[in-house]
């Protein structure tokens, strides 16, 4: 028999407490998909559902990561890495999405992206969360963003003061007993745990579980470069940024240098 609720109401049975729609709200979420070209342009709908579903992936990631973080800052090494599991397979995902987007001409970008302007993805919050979470924090970007909310800035500039990711794994080296005061001493902790990864293999599993991540992000920005070359060219961004040049400025980045720098001396 199926098992009741406290209303009487059996599970898959109409009159329950909950539906698929209202457990999902999907009234609401299916209401925000608005287009703001007039005459309508077929391929906006396209544009604005692809974004929607990056921001709920971001929303995501965060909850993932900052949980990872705070438990690196409690010395632990195996959920942490298990969460970062979880946000590769994401950012596998996002990468993936860029192929639909791919699907739009740059003639039907064209039709409505001067209605983009000033908004651009430049101003993604979430976005710039997850890189300064990760441990590339730069407080530049408040000075160059526009158009954010109090409660917006509030959350980037909680994100610049608070630890990183990178301070959990320090963190996590601390209660293994290494020292990772400089530059020199972590890696030489880096080597040793690279070279007996019988007695370290946690805190190499997660040093790697890093580095998947950091690696992930650099392919997506890599796959978002060539997506917005092949929309507008050499165009400036909708947000004043300098579009594809901007873009392809930061494809060296990456959030844990020293543990890259690490193959070139293994």
């Amino acid at each position: 028999m199926n098992p009741v609720t406290e209303n009487g109401a059996r599970f898959g049975e109409q009159g329950g407490l909950l539906t698929y729609g209202t457990y999902l709200r999907l009234a609401d979420l299916l209401n925000v998909q608005r287009p703001e070209s007039d005459p309508p342009a077929h391929d906006e709908l396209l544009f604005i559902t692809i974004h929607q579903v990056y921001e709920l992936w971001f929303k995501l990631l965060l909850f993932e990561l900052t949980d990872a973080r705070d438990r690196m800052l409690e010395g632990d090494a195996y959920l942490p890495r298990v969460r970062l599991e979880r946000c590769r397979e994401v950012e596998r995902v996002l990468v993936a999405q860029v192929d639909v987007i791919d699907s739009m001409t740059p003639q039907d970008f064209l039709r409505f992206r001067t209605k983009l302007a000033p908004a651009s993805g430049f101003q993604s919050v979430q976005f710039r969360e997850i890189e300064f979470l990760s441990g590339l924090k730069d407080p530049g970007f408040l000075k160059r963003f526009r158009g954010l909310t109090q409660e917006e800035v509030a959350r980037l500039k909680r994100r610049l003061e608070e630890p990183s990711l990178w301070d959990g794994f320090l963190a996590v080296l601390r209660y293994a007993g290494f020292t990772v005061d400089t530059p020199e001493q972590r890696m030489e902790a880096y080597k040793q745990i690279a070279h007996d990864r019988t007695s370290y293999g946690s805190l190499w599993d997660l040093a790697e579980a890093l580095v998947d991540h950091d690696q992930a992000w650099a392919l997506w920005r890599s796959r978002h470069v060539l997506m917005a070359e092949r929309q507008i060219g050499t165009k400036p961004g909708t947000g004043g940024s300098a579009g594809g040049a901007y873009l392809r400025s930061r494809l060296d980045m990456r959030f844990y240098p020293e543990l890259w720098h690490l193959r070139s001396i293994l």
